[in-house]
């Protein structure tokens, strides 16, 4: 199938044929035909830079070698590919690899159940399971908040853009002040006064949902003590934690699990994304003592993906390799060291980094410059999104193992791209002067002083 058929495809049969609702072949308008580690090629021959990743599924790039041949020889020995929850060898390869390799050498005692196959579903079975665990039906979540596009999930959502009345309601949803919010102000002590107060007009929360590193929300970082007394107030409260670990977990942040660093032990983690490999899956963990489901009480019918089985235990072999784990620490700085350097060079008042691990964000302030870095940086062989309210803020979030000199190729594509990109049009107006000048951070999203 080959050249003839990659080379005869033109974006006009998607413009023709698939919903408007289509969004990145818009940001990236071309055919994608072939992708290996963290370069994908264009059927006229273009190789871009891969900054993107899937959205963060793809934390180990595209195509990893090892899950290509476990595919292969899975698929050529008629490995069953549909099984609802019965059980297979896939699976059970992958919830050993899993216990073995990412919860026993964490002393974590989780299950683990596997929802529907995108990131969404085991947000939702948390929610659900988290109210009939406590028989209370309110959450609590937080301002800049994603956590997904079904109902249940968008009603924990915080950002309106994604939002109309007839999509559903924030019924039995509570918004308080994520961390940074307010400036330097400690929002935890507005979470312990509206729990501990029976006339602050919060009910008793089933459960407390959070990230601690906010993705499509703008790359808000949480601190450790931050995050270390959301969860006192929880278990003070007997109110569950509930980890979305879907975007920044995985490896993201620097360690599988972004909540790690901070000491926290959720009740349930949602992971998907890269947990698959590339291939959709989604698993909610939960400590034992919040499995109380009954059987077949929660379906669907793709709730585990033997061919994702077999490619995340091939991918989570990674973490038995300690030069895999410092890689993604030394590529961390290099992505903070380069981008605090452009605030350096080029001081802008309302622009800022944010970031840790291997997701960083360069907030420039406004929605439409941001997309004219984008949309330049694509035509110099970059692909890169943005995020935040009003997509003002650039997202960095190369593949965990990228070779180095891809990495630094693709930042000095981004730094002549911003350069064009400024160049090109007019500077938007400045923010006001109460927006805190831009400081370059370190990398555990800490202000360099």
């Amino acid at each position: 199938m080959s050249q003839s058929f990659q080379t005869s495809v033109s974006t006009a049969t998607f413009d023709r044929l698939e919903s408007e609702v289509r969004g990145y072949s818009r940001l990236f308008p071309n055919v994608f035909t072939s992708a290996v580690g963290s370069v994908m090629r264009t059927n006229d021959g273009r190789e871009l830079i891969d900054f993107f990743c899937g959205a963060g599924s793809l934390n180990y790039g595209h195509n990893p070698p090892e899950v290509k041949r476990a595919l292969i020889d899975y698929v050529s020995s008629d490995g069953i590919l549909h099984s609802l929850d019965m059980i297979t060898q896939a699976k059970e390869r992958f919830l050993r690899t899993f216990d073995e390799v990412i919860l026993q050498p964490r002393a974590m005692d989780y299950r683990l159940q596997f929802t529907g196959p995108t990131g969404t579903n085991a947000v939702e079975a948390a929610l659900k399971l988290a109210k009939k665990r406590t028989q209370r039906s309110h959450i609590v979540a937080f301002t800049n908040g994603y956590h997904g596009h079904s109902l249940g999930s968008l009603s924990v959502t915080g950002n309106q853009s994604y939002h109309s009345e007839y999509f559903g309601s924030h019924n039995n949803v509570s918004f308080l002040p994520f961390d940074g919010y307010l400036g330097d102000f400690d929002t935890t002590i507005l979470l312990e006064k509206m729990l501990s107060d029976r006339s602050s007009g919060l009910p008793l929360p089933a459960a407390v949902l959070l990230e601690t590193v906010q993705g499509e929300g703008g790359i808000h970082v949480a601190s450790d003590p931050w995050l270390q007394r959301v969860q006192s107030l929880c278990r003070e409260h007997d109110v569950l934690l509930i980890v979305d670990d879907i975007q920044v977990g995985n490896g993201r942040t620097g360690e599988f699990f972004s909540f790690e660093r901070a000491g926290l032990q959720p009740d349930m983690v949602c992971l998907s994304k890269s947990i698959g490999g590339g291939l959709p899956l989604s698993v909610l963990l939960m400590r034992p003592e919040c499995d109380v489901w009954q059987p077949g009480q929660h379906t669907g019918t793709f709730r585990g993906n033997n061919l994702a089985f077999i490619a995340a235990a091939e991918v989570l072999q990674n973490w038995q390799n300690d030069d895999f784990v410092r890689g993604i620490q030394q590529r961390s700085d290099v992505l903070r060291e380069f981008l605090s350097s452009l605030l350096w060079q080029s001081p802008q008042p309302n622009w800022d980094v944010r970031g840790r691990g291997m997701i960083w964000g360069l907030d420039v302030g406004d929605g439409k410059l941001a997309r004219r870095i984008i949309d330049v940086a694509f035509k110099n062989g970059l692909l890169l999104e943005a995020s935040g309210s009003q997509d003002e803020v650039l997202k960095f979030m190369p593949a965990l193992n990228i070779p180095m000199p891809l990495l630094e190729e693709g930042l000095q594509r981004f730094g002549q791209s911003l350069r064009q990109a400024m160049a090109s049009g007019t500077s938007p107006k400045t923010a006001s002067a109460s927006k805190k000048a831009a400081n370059p951070v370190d990398c555990n999203g800490e202000v360099i002083s």
